[in-house]
């Protein structure tokens, strides 16, 4: 019988290797074996997803390359999903994500969204190019926790500055934790738009925000 280990290395490799058929009966068999889904999701899957992204980086890879392996890592999660319970009971906190206006870039967003539900929080998806007043709209009428924000993109890191400005219109900035990402996107620049924290990546995203509501 293979071990977790040995689990999470295929399961990482056929991410990488764009195995977007088979990889859904290996997460099967690892179930079958009475494995955990959390802990394959975190060290299988997302791992090689975070191997694709620096063969990305690396221009080794290009965008279509990929879309291929997030489709073979969503394929494992739709399977390895089925186990893990996600009842409102758990939910350490709520936000409303989503990729910032003039920007269609959400592979990056998609991964942080899909670790903070594994890691117990409530996640409303806005999804991409979405309008300065939409993130601060559905903050509200959601009564989340956090407003979450990414973009690929130089040209559009203004409007996240232009959502914590708005949220400073209304005096409602303080009923939120914002938090940003993105490959342009800094711990300086963070400070200077008045966000409350910045994520380098996916695995960080979830450490930070349980750190700002004290988990």
């Amino acid at each position: 019988m293979p071990s977790k280990e040995e689990y999470f290395d295929k399961m990482a490799e056929m991410v990488v290797e764009m195995e977007d058929e088979e990889i859904a009966d290996l997460c099967r068999q690892y179930l079958a074996e009475g494995y955990d889904p959390k802990e394959a999701i975190f060290n299988g899957l997302i791992k090689g997803m975070n191997e694709a992204g620096k063969l990305f980086e690396e221009e080794e890879y290009y965008i279509s390359d990929i879309l291929i392996c997030s489709d073979a890592m969503d394929n494992g999660i739709n399977v390895l999903k089925e186990e893990i319970d996600t009842s409102q009971e758990d939910n350490i906190a709520s936000a409303v994500i989503g990729v910032v206006e003039g920007d269609t870039h959400d592979i990056g967003k998609n991964l942080v969204k899909l670790m903070l539900e594994t890691a117990g929080f409530k996640i409303i998806d806005l999804g991409k190019d979405v309008p300065v007043e939409t993130f601060v709209d559905q903050a509200i009428s959601n009564n989340v926790d956090f407003i979450m924000m990414s973009t690929l993109m130089t040209t559009t890191m203004g409007n996240m500055k232009k959502v914590i400005d708005l949220l400073n219109e209304r005096g409602i900035r303080d009923q939120f934790k914002v938090m940003i990402g993105g490959g342009p996107v800094s711990e300086s620049f963070a400070r200077d738009i008045g966000a409350d924290a910045y994520s380098e990546n996916a695995s960080e995203a979830v450490k930070v925000a349980k750190s700002l509501i004290g988990k």
